[in-house]
């Protein structure tokens, strides 16, 4: 399962990268080239190191006409120095081309990860923490990215100058160059063990990271309730306990990778005191020159530097793919039914707004049904308020109709239409809502608004804002309606956030509109403001309205009465009153003192 994992993982780098393929090509060609060069140097300066001892043995026997061959050393100290600029120019293009294509790359993987957030169903923000679902657009994608970005082109570079030291060496001497080659796969088989005994803990460690990061966000916007409460010191400790698990985690793989390194410095500190014995006695029974002897020698310490940079890249790389599996599985979460054979454009000018649902069954769980065959019409223009306890199927219902969850049976129709035959973007675009909890984001107040149609005017967003009542209050305010709404929109009241979004509601001009519990949290004379926004919303539109407050309802056209998801009464206030059951004993259990 982890194999197909990261399998998956790269191949969706390579459906990213495939854009900028020659870049990357490109790249690679120059720090292989680049690495080549660098290996190639000890052997090109071994012929400068021969002619050296050659002519100093030369000068020590006192044969005529000896000295330093100065020209032929001068002509490999000009070639090193050719070699070493080429290198340098080759590397650092690498590394610009490569870093231009590893950051464009994944910023095509950010959208990807935006595109597939608004594909996915609502059911799943419903089981999954939002801090976890930041974590993978964020800390995930960074991870990758900085591993490709910061590992690859040294993982090229040290492969590459492994490769040709192992050739090299084999060149000067095969004998000495098989022994030394027993290194590769002893170290691999080394690597690959401890790698193995990290990776879970690297795994380990980028859940717990997400777990960490989902808890700091939901209690920072909890934070008010937490001091009210005064629950600081279990908000305290269960962030130390998931902040400890990390540190473990992270102390275990951190630890675990460690190892290789020395375990390779050891090996090959053992390596090169015997081969400077035998390269020695080589030199010294002429069996092999001067300069070889100094290169292979150097050699077998520059397998070193690769190993060691491939095992320091092992840490990075693990972390990588960790993060690279939460990605993969994020973006295979089971998206929103495909439209693509249902119209693309819907004509909304002829919607009145007639809603039917038709023999409608719903479960969130399937072994909990919650609807069983629920039926009712709600006539263009009419106020349908539903009304039942908590847990009762009210909110549902919206649910339904916004079609954030889909139906097991039955249909849900609008003029005799099937939302399920529009496409969601297009169906929605009939509704305008406005949810118990307010939502604001950080910008004026006027775009605020604005939210509800982008392409809306100032003054139509000024009209909108009279006939919710919150006009004066935002003239009022310092900046009017350019005054900026925080992060947490608490620089403005529950009421005055309710308005501002019955006022986007009302710009959106929707055929129907849907207030979920509009005024359960505001005192009376708010409640008054946004009962008489509310009616100028709802003129000629179909309206549903969920409500706790039954005075808010008693003027609607139909009331639905639920009771675990089925219509236990529905008729108008009066009506119901004169049945004297559920709904009687609701309202009653409300007014009554008040009466009174």
């Amino acid at each position: 399962m982890k194999n197909q994992t990261l399998r998956k993982a790269g191949q969706l780098i390579q459906i990213c990268m495939k854009p900028y393929k020659w870049k990357f090509i490109i790249a690679l060609f120059l720090q292989f080239f680049g690495a080549v060069l660098g290996t190639l140097s000890p052997f090109i300066n071994g012929f400068a190191i021969t002619e050296l001892g050659k002519n100093v043995m030369e000068i020590a026997s006192g044969k005529p006409g000896a000295s330093v061959n100065f020209q032929y050393i001068s002509k490999i100290v000009i070639i090193l120095g050719v070699s070493a600029v080429i290198r340098q120019i080759g590397t650092y293009s690498a590394s610009f081309l490569m870093a231009g294509c590893v950051q464009d790359s994944f910023k095509d993987l950010r959208s990807k990860i935006s595109l597939k957030m608004n594909r996915i169903p609502v059911s799943y923000y419903d089981r999954n923490q939002l801090g976890v679902t930041l974590n993978c657009i964020t800390n995930d994608v960074d991870a990758v990215s900085n591993a490709m970005q910061q590992s690859l082109m040294p993982l090229v570079y040290a492969v590459t100058n492994l490769s040709m030291t192992f050739i090299m060496m084999l060149v000067i001497s095969l004998p000495l160059g098989l022994i030394c080659l027993l290194l590769l796969p002893l170290t691999f088989l080394l690597s690959r063990f401890l790698m193995k005994r990290s990776q879970g803990q690297f795994r380990n460690m980028q859940n717990t990271l997400a777990e960490l990061n989902g808890y700091i966000q939901e209690r920072y916007t909890g934070f008010t309730v937490i001091k009210l409460y005064n629950n600081e010191v279990n908000t305290t400790q269960r962030f130390q306990d998931i902040n400890g698990r990390l540190n473990k985690a992270g102390f275990k793989a951190g630890f675990i990778s460690s190892l290789i390194s020395p375990f390779i410095e050891f090996l090959l500190g053992i390596v090169y005191a015997a081969m400077v014995l035998f390269t020695g006695y080589s030199v010294l029974s002429s069996s092999m020159t001067l300069g070889n002897m100094q290169a292979f020698v150097l050699y077998i310490w520059l397998i070193y530097e690769p190993m060691n940079q491939i095992t320091q890249l092992a840490t990075p790389v693990q972390s990588a793919a960790a993060s690279m599996e939460r990605i993969v599985n994020f973006l295979e979460e089971e998206e929103e039914e495909n439209e693509a054979e249902k119209p693309e454009t819907l004509d909304l000018s002829h919607f009145e707004g007639n809603v039917r649902f038709k023999n409608v069954n719903f479960s969130y769980a399937e072994d909990r049904p919650l609807i069983t065959d629920l039926s009712f019409e709600a006539k263009s223009g009419q106020k349908i308020a539903i009304v039942g306890a908590t847990g009762a199927g009210k909110t549902t219902i919206i649910n339904l109709l916004m079609r954030f969850y889909d139906i097991k049976e039955g249909d849900i129709t609008i003029d005799g239409t099937s939302i399920y035959a529009m496409r969601r973007n297009n169906e929605r675009a009939l509704f305008g809502m406005v949810l118990q909890d307010a939502w604001l984001y950080h910008n004026t107040i006027a775009e605020n608004i604005r939210f509800g149609r982008l392409d809306a005017t100032d003054d139509e967003v000024i009209a909108a804002a009279k006939t919710a009542n919150v006009h004066h209050f935002i003239q009022s305010m310092p900046g009017g309606y350019q005054m900026m709404i925080n992060e947490e929109g608490s620089n403005v009241s529950l009421g005055q956030k309710q308005l501002l979004t019955i006022a986007r509601a009302i710009l959106a001009d929707p055929h129907i509109l849907i207030l979920d519990e509009a005024t359960s949290s505001v005192d009376t004379r708010l409640e008054m403001l946004i009962q008489t926004a509310m009616k100028r919303a709802m003129k000629g539109r179909t309206s549903f309205v969920i409500a706790h407050r039954l005075s808010t309802v008693r003027d609607a056209d139909l009331i639905l009465v639920l009771d675990s998801g089925d219509i236990v009464e529905q008729g108008t206030h009066e009506e119901l009153l004169k049945k004297n059951s559920v709904y009687a004993n609701l309202y009653n259990s409300q007014f009554a003192t008040q009466e009174e």
